[in-house]
């Protein structure tokens, strides 16, 4: 029997870099796959690993070319990496790198682009929802599905229950966002259901970009009481927030810093957190 083709490597490296300068920050996320062809007929015929590179290895290739490579464009970034790999390991014959950004628009705030808040690209989906008696009673929603925001800075997690099954460490300055579903009762009918939507969500994310945030609980009560001071109309509104955490990364072990700069976004397990707000 013959080998006739092999190849393997890492596939779903997700990176984050942050790019500060200064107040204003940018952001790049991608998931990255990178796959090498080369020497390594010993490991699939001969059980013999001595010429293979561990797919970890790989993974951490990305990282650390993210780290020294913040600035890149996507398809710079990729040269990067297989660059890298061709360079590091003599085995390799090819390298091949491909990347999936996810788009992250500026957030602007009364027509200002903000400096460290950011909206998914294509980002939401509004919802309406009426139940209607025969008697005429009538119960209105509108809301938001799936509206992704998040921001550089600003926003802590500190001061919570301590025990013996606590890992997590307090920080003040870390990487927030949220994934959020969101709907609002309406107690009377306003003027024009699109603008005062649009009034809501501008509440919502002016709060969550220009204030600190000493939790995602903290953030969503204040961004409620936002909402429903920016329009009479509504009686409650109902916040639910996924945590989407991004993990700064310890590159350490590769001799490089990394102050809030590459980051490991994760989707499972998150927190979830919730609220009504109402008058």
């Amino acid at each position: 029997m013959t080998l006739l083709h092999k190849t393997y490597g890492k596939s779903r490296v997700r990176v984050m870099r942050v790019h500060r300068d200064g107040e204003r920050h940018e952001v790049r996320e991608l998931t990255v796959q990178a796959m090498l062809t080369g020497g390594f007929d010993p490991a699939f015929t001969q059980a013999d690993n001595s010429t293979t590179v561990s797919t970890d290895t790989v993974k951490n290739v990305v990282n650390v070319v993210a780290r020294e490579s913040l600035t890149l464009a996507t398809e710079a970034f990729c040269q990067a990496v297989a660059r890298r790999l061709l360079d590091s390991y003599a085995m390799v014959e090819t390298a091949t790198v491909t990347a999936h950004e996810t788009r992250w628009s500026r957030l602007a705030v009364d027509g200002t682009p903000h400096p460290h808040a950011f909206t998914l690209d294509g980002n939401g989906t509004s919802v309406a929802k009426v139940v209607l008696g025969r008697d005429g009673a009538q119960i209105l929603e509108s809301g938001l599905s799936d509206f992704t925001f998040l921001k550089t800075t600003e926003s802590g997690w500190a001061n919570y229950v301590k025990d013996p099954y606590t890992t997590i460490r307090e920080t003040h300055d870390r990487l927030a966002a949220s994934s959020m579903e969101a709907s609002w009762l309406w107690s009377r009918p306003p003027a024009a259901y699109p603008a005062a939507n649009a009034r809501i969500l501008e509440s919502l994310l002016r709060v969550f970009a220009t204030t600190y945030s000493h939790s995602i609980q903290d953030s969503l009560y204040r961004m409620g009481e936002a909402a429903l001071a920016a329009v009479p109309e509504i009686e409650t509104i109902t916040l639910a927030c996924p945590n989407k955490h991004y993990l700064l990364l310890d590159l350490s072990p590769f001799g490089l810093d990394n102050e809030n700069q590459v980051f490991l976004p994760t989707d499972e397990p998150h927190g979830q957190i919730e609220c009504t707000v109402g008058r």
